[in-house]
């Protein structure tokens, strides 16, 4: 099980972030980024939303950085933790604007990418873009098979349904020979797209039993990943419910796991931070 970080400030959901986000620095998440890296832990996230309807932030929330220009500043100050989007909508984006922008990131951060994308599910955003809503998840589908075809070529080729290109150049692409690329959602089908089309699969929303049920009836590839994700942590003052809470869901099946911590400063996420990795080290030394 690979642990990585719901990075705070980014993403504000009530009832996961603290507040001392809401007027945190810059200078507290490089420190927070710049720690994780150096405790080891496997990946940063962060998210894509353009605008949230103001009826909807009550349970969505209203902050979303922008994960490219998050993840790229991110990549700076640090040198090995991962830089996952969770996620990018696909339907915002012609395939190829994502092979080159993401593509960029990779280089920036020397093949660091895990590009996570979901279809979406906030109709007004859609429409406030200009963008297809009904066969969205078709598009989908079509956009993740240019995808695979497009991130680390130079000279893409691609003829689908929606999206069609060939004697176009992208440089930089990405340097990995193949990004791994996670596929968000909550339903049946999403699991369905990542398995078919993707090389992970990041679920929200889900409840235990519904998750045994989706995992229970597909066979996942060798290697596949399923990350998912945790209430507020307390690992400083619950230390086994920390540890329980984890076990839980690498019991649902689990390869990775996004922690989001609870805090009341900046100061004292560092010190969760320092406080979950030991736990994490101590869990493995004693082989649970």
């Amino acid at each position: 099980m690979r642990l990585g970080l719901a990075t705070p400030m980014v993403i504000q959901i009530p009832g996961v972030a603290s507040s001392w986000e809401a007027d945190a620095a810059v200078s507290d998440l490089v420190q927070i980024a710049a720690l994780a890296d150096q405790l080891g832990f496997a990946h940063l996230t962060c998210s894509e939303h353009v605008a949230v309807p103001a009826d909807a932030a009550g349970g969505r929330g209203a902050t979303y950085w922008d994960p490219l220009a998050t993840l790229a500043f991110l990549a700076g100050h640090t040198s090995q933790i991962r830089l996952v989007t969770s996620v990018v909508v696909l339907g915002y984006h012609h395939p190829l604007e994502i092979a080159k922008r993401y593509g960029t990131l990779d280089r920036l951060s020397a093949g660091r990418l895990t590009l996570g994308v979901g279809v979406g599910s906030l109709r007004e955003e859609f429409d406030l873009l200009g963008c297809a809503w009904d066969d969205r998840g078709a598009r989908a589908d079509d956009s993740l098979a240019a995808l695979r075809a497009a991130l680390s070529q130079t000279r893409p080729a691609y003829h689908g349904t929606y999206y069609s290109f060939e004697g176009m150049l992208v440089e930089p692409c990405a340097v990995q020979a193949r990004v791994p690329i996670w596929v968000g959602g909550h339903t049946r089908r999403s699991l369905r797209r990542a398995v078919q089309l993707g090389d992970g699969w990041t679920p929200f929303g889900l409840s235990a039993a519904t998750l045994t049920e989706y995992l229970g009836g597909v066979d996942l590839p060798e290697g596949f990943t399923v990350a998912l994700s945790t209430p507020p942590l307390d690992p400083i003052g619950a230390p086994q419910q920390t540890l329980d809470r984890i076990g839980r869901l690498v019991d649902l099946g689990a390869t990775d796991v996004n922690a989001a911590l609870a805090a009341h400063s900046a100061a004292h996420y560092l010190d969760q931070l320092r406080a979950l990795a030991d736990l994490a080290e101590l869990h493995c030394r004693e082989g649970r």
